[in-house]
């Protein structure tokens, strides 16, 4: 994936495979201009941009001030511009139910990953709770590929993982828990847990499922 063309590819694709909605990736990239790939209506795009809703949007200053993923009723729409823009939102065609990740990458970045649907509460339950772990994975892998097609290059220069670091995201990655992963390695937790921690510099992730996704990206583990 080489261009911002692939990456929109991609995202639409991702789309289609988790029979959603939407699927967005949204960030600012180094000079300070926003970076999107997305599959809402270019008309509703153009009018958040131009209406500049980024400054009221729950879901933009909620996820701003979070590190873990978040449903959307869980943000706070109680004010009265909020309810206007949800409003406009929906009836532009954004679904009644999301769900978004926020990233912090290097040097400060700060992207979001959101998938969106149109579908009762329960319905929604249940398919956040099956794929969250998915999407958590596919959130850091694309910020990690929009990063790489700004910089122009898919070369990332990184410290090598000893075996024993590989072995833990890897394990970790399948899903296993750490108790888990450490009686697979024979080892205490508290050893598996320097493991990921030194695998987690290494790499510059943000946290251990950073790690896994990042190390996927580089080709370091397969699951």
């Amino acid at each position: 994936m080489k261009t911002f063309d692939d990456f929109q590819r991609l995202v639409e694709s991702l789309r289609g495979i988790f029979q959603v909605e939407h699927f967005i990736y949204h960030s600012v990239n180094s000079a300070g201009e926003p970076y999107a790939a997305l599959t809402y209506a270019p008309e509703w795009v153009d009018y958040y941009l131009e209406r500049d809703f980024g400054r009221i949007d729950p879901v933009v200053l909620g996820c701003f001030q979070r590190f873990h993923p978040v449903d959307w009723k869980c943000l706070d729409w109680t004010g009265r511009a909020a309810r206007e823009f949800l409003k406009e939102a929906i009836d532009a065609g954004v679904g009644n139910q999301g769900f978004s990740i926020p990233i912090r990458g290097p040097n400060g970045q700060f992207a979001l990953f959101t998938v969106n649907d149109t579908c009762r509460d329960g319905a929604w339950k249940r398919f956040t709770e099956t794929h969250v772990r998915d999407l958590i994975l596919i959130a850091h892998y694309l910020n990690q590929k929009a990063l790489e097609i700004e910089r122009g290059t898919d070369k990332i220069a990184s410290q090598k993982l000893s075996p024993r670091e590989l072995d833990a995201l890897t394990l970790l990655g399948m899903g296993q828990s750490r108790a888990k992963a450490a009686e697979n390695l024979s080892i205490s937790e508290h050893t598996l847990r320097v493991y990921i921690e030194s695998a987690r510099f290494k790499l510059g992730a943000a946290n251990t499922t950073h790690a896994v996704a990042l190390a996927m990206a580089r080709g370091k583990i397969i699951l």
